[in-house]
């Protein structure tokens, strides 16, 4: 398997979010945060307000986070938000409503 050149940045509320997990899902959140960094199209693009962003699912739960490729090396994955199916997306709207 080629190693990934995908850096991840997780901001604040997202590691707050990922501190206040139980053990095993931040297992399954790790997991999926290993196959998304080896192949950030694995995810669903969204669309609409969303165009940009992509989501992959973790059983009950949602991974929102968006690609940034500026050449060989600045990659990276940002997570927007992750939380369950039920909300994220609502949260979601919020957070890309607020960004200039």
């Amino acid at each position: 398997m080629r190693r990934s050149h995908y850096g991840l940045r997780v901001p604040g509320h997202v590691a707050d979010v990922i501190r206040g997990l139980h053990p095993q899902i931040k297992r399954k959140l790790r997991a999926a945060l290993t196959d998304i960094m080896a192949d950030p199209l694995l995810g669903k693009a969204l669309r609409d307000e969303f165009c940009g962003l992509r989501s992959f699912r973790v059983g009950k739960f949602r991974i929102i986070y968006r690609m940034s490729d500026r050449g060989e090396t600045d990659r990276s994955i940002e997570l927007v938000a992750f939380g369950p199916r039920a909300r994220i997306y609502e949260e979601t709207y919020r957070l890309v409503a607020r960004r200039p």
